[in-house]
């Protein structure tokens, strides 16, 4: 491990774009100006300098909302890290075309037409289009500036250093600066290969160097580039067996298939520097969905706070009154991306002694219940404080339940994907509650039925699916059988 130096590492410790969410958000809001600034510009040039009029004002807040959400949906603010920039402006140019078509189509159906000049509609979407245009390229080329001077650089891991993964870290090396990956070392199976520089790259070993280099913390992805095709054709085993090794982190997983029939993998693939990327297990959280799930998060635990407090309160009297001790309790348990936090419950157990590699679930009937925490726990009132956690920014209204630390390294190893459930926040309510789901895991059945659907949840995430799971919490209750 020592072939990994340490300037290497600290080289892009961290910086003003540490996170590929600023980004997007940079995109996002380069285009938003450029839409509105257009709009305003094109209505001087028809008009003259006088007071856009509400009817205005109202067409182009719909304009904008309308390129936010289609931008969204075409890709538009997802990572274009090494890929080209024609295809980023073509996504713009068509995602455009289609704002004006539905702005058109839209005045249409509400009879709104004769409220606005179709020169200004003309004017602002050749104008939209060029600031569209000029402002995603200067946008692109900060970027790029930045990652020359080291910021927004992600660390990877190359999982096969023969002929393939060869190529794939010639092509990375050559365009590093600009695309912003370093490549901290590589792995092969290969004994041949041991010790040796490919392409500046240090091959450290075989693949079971894996678990000790995740330990390290210290890169962002694993690129797997195992050929399916040639003299060292890869096998479903061997991708299988890696995928192993990184059972218990969720750092991303993304293979890099040397053939054209890569499109047949049940997998969506995107194209870097010419080569296809199939990511394994990436995070829904990305882009502007992920944005508007934070801002909703935070604004409703403000407001629930705030309407709750009463009653938050009375439930910090009534424990203080039926036994002594805190009223919270804490307790560390993971959140995104494996990350220790600590979440708050009101304290539901007398105060007793624990050893802290241990975790003993309550059950039915369980002596550390006290009076009031028996009530609390049958009504999931206890769980109030965790809106204080999602105000944070450390929790979710709707995510997989956080489950504590202990509870996580005695499943880990005997359920493959069970880390692959941080790769969103944790939330207050999941799928999984709200499909009776609830009490205590005292079973291996019982987790790997769980983790099912905190995996079903986060591959077919969407705000209408947390909206969704909202609903049904609140129309089923917060009383359930199991919760105890």
């Amino acid at each position: 491990m020592n072939a990994i130096s340490d300037a290497k590492l600290k080289r892009h410790g961290s910086s003003l774009f540490e996170y590929s969410t600023a980004v997007r958000v940079l995109y996002a809001v380069t285009d938003l100006a450029a839409v509105t600034l257009a709009a305003v510009v094109s209505y001087f040039l028809v008009f003259g300098y006088q007071g856009v009029p509400t009817s205005y004002q109202v067409g182009v807040l719909v304009g904008v909302l309308l390129t936010n959400i289609i931008y969204s949906q075409a890709g538009a603010y997802d990572s274009w890290r090494g890929r080209s920039l024609f295809d980023q402006l073509r996504t713009l140019l068509i995602g455009w075309f289609s704002v004006m078509a539905l702005m058109i189509l839209l005045a249409f159906l509400l009879d709104a037409g004769e409220q606005f000049s179709r020169l200004w509609l003309l004017y602002w979407a050749v104008g939209g289009l060029g600031m569209l245009l000029l402002s995603r390229l200067g946008a692109t080329l900060a970027v790029r500036e930045a990652r020359a001077r080291g910021w927004n650089h992600k660390r990877i891991v190359v999982v096969g250093a023969g002929e393939w993964g060869s190529e794939v870290m010639r092509r990375i090396r050559e365009a590093a600066n600009w695309i912003g990956i370093d490549i901290l070392c590589a792995l092969d199976n290969d004994a041949a290969l041991h010790g040796q520089a490919v392409h500046g790259v240090s091959v450290l070993g075989g693949y079971d160097k894996l678990p000790a280099l995740l330990e390290r913390k210290i890169f962002d992805e694993v690129w797997i580039c195992l050929p399916l095709s040639g003299r060292r054709t890869a096998t479903v085993d061997d991708i299988e067996h890696i995928r192993y090794l990184l059972r218990h982190s969720t750092v991303e997983q993304r293979l890099i298939p040397d053939m054209a029939e890569a499109r047949l993998i049940n997998k969506p693939a995107t194209e870097i520097m010419g080569l296809p990327v199939i990511t394994l297990n990436s995070s829904p959280m990305r882009g502007i969905n992920r944005l508007i799930k934070e801002f909703v998060d935070r604004l409703v635990a403000v407001v629930m706070l705030l309407v709750l407090s009463p009653l938050l309160a009375a439930i910090a009297v009534a424990i203080r009154i039926d036994s002594k001790g805190p009223i919270i309790f804490k307790q560390m348990r993971h959140g995104w991306d494996g990350k220790a936090i600590r979440v708050y419950k009101f304290r539901t157990m007398r105060v007793h002694e624990e050893r802290s590699d241990t975790f003993i679930q309550a059950v039915r009937g369980d002596d550390r219940i006290t009076g009031v925490g028996a009530f609390l726990r049958r009504t999931s009132l206890d769980e109030l404080p965790q809106l204080y956690n999602v105000f944070q920014g450390k929790m979710s209204l709707v995510g997989p339940r956080p489950h504590p630390i202990q509870l996580n390294h005695y499943f880990m190893d005997q359920i493959d994907s069970y880390m692959q459930r941080h790769k969103v926040k944790p939330g207050i309510t999941g799928w999984a509650q709200v499909n009776g789901l609830r009490g205590p895991t005292d079973t291996l059945e019982k987790m790997q039925l769980r983790v099912e659907y905190d995996l079903h949840y986060i591959e077919n995430w969407s705000l209408w699916f947390d909206f969704r799971i909202l609903l049904m919490t609140f129309y089923n209750g917060f009383v359930h059988e199991n919760a105890h």
